[in-house]
């Protein structure tokens, strides 16, 4: 393995344990079923996972759910998922589900989808006995969602790593929270991720595609720019915690 692998596996596990116990994301006995939409972030995630679960403690099984939308025209290759698990040793299920996205209604297509695909994980999640459902946002997805909340919402809110439903008995995780994306990508690189056939038709159309746009330029203003709002958004949720308290 050449030392920018190592280098950046190192980064990549520490931020991704980190994050497991500073949000106490994973207990004993836990059964976890992963989000895999076939991008390199969904595939990160299972991977990070499934090592973790050979590890004794905590001892929680792992097992992941691709979502095929039959009615939106992109595609992942289901043979290239199937190997992926094959090799971590986890099972995976493919199921197939649409919308009518001819009924003329205010929500995004984006918006629409996503739901549809979340629909589908809460309903095998419970079928299958899984308690806790893992999504594979990462440091960026949850920023720029803050921002979006906060330009169009008008509230400072975000995707929290930890979230316990109260209409079901499922709580979702996000245990790539601590992890940017640009090292999520460079390991993708390194592994050889095989991408998806095709993008989405509709992701270059979406406000998430605008924010990351000006993230971007924030970024370029103050390069420290990603913590303050991080630091900003932890002060914030201790602010609720204790407001609840």
């Amino acid at each position: 393995m050449r030392y920018e692998e190592q280098t950046l596996e190192h980064r990549l596990t520490r931020r991704f344990q980190k994050a497991l116990v500073d949000y106490r994301l994973i207990d004993d006995g836990d059964k976890i079923l992963v989000g895999l939409s076939g991008g390199k972030d969904s595939l990160c995630l299972l991977e990070l996972l499934a090592k973790r679960s050979r590890i004794q403690r905590p001892s929680f099984s792992v097992e992941a759910i691709h979502v095929r939308m039959e009615n939106i025209e992109y595609a992942t290759d289901t043979s290239y998922l199937e190997s992926f698990c094959n090799k971590l040793g986890v099972s995976l299920h493919v199921v197939t589900t649409r919308f009518d996205d001819t009924k003329p209604t205010k929500k995004p297509k984006c918006f629409l989808c996503s739901w549809h695909r979340r629909k589908e994980m809460f309903r095998l999640a419970q079928e299958l006995g899984f308690n806790k459902i893992a999504l594979g946002h990462h440091n960026d997805d949850i920023i720029h969602t803050a921002l979006m909340n906060l330009t169009f919402q008008g509230q400072f809110s975000t995707m929290p790593a930890k979230l316990e439903m109260k209409k079901m008995p499922l709580t979702i995780i996000r245990p790539l929270c601590l992890i940017e994306e640009k090292d999520i990508k460079r390991w993708a690189e390194l592994q050889q991720y095989e991408k998806q056939l095709k993008l989405c038709p509709y992701e270059t159309v979406s406000h998430r595609a605008d924010i990351k746009r000006i993230y971007g330029e924030m970024e370029a203003i103050n390069p420290e720019a990603r913590f303050s709002i991080w630091n900003a958004l932890e002060s914030e949720n201790k602010l609720i915690e204790k407001a609840t308290e």
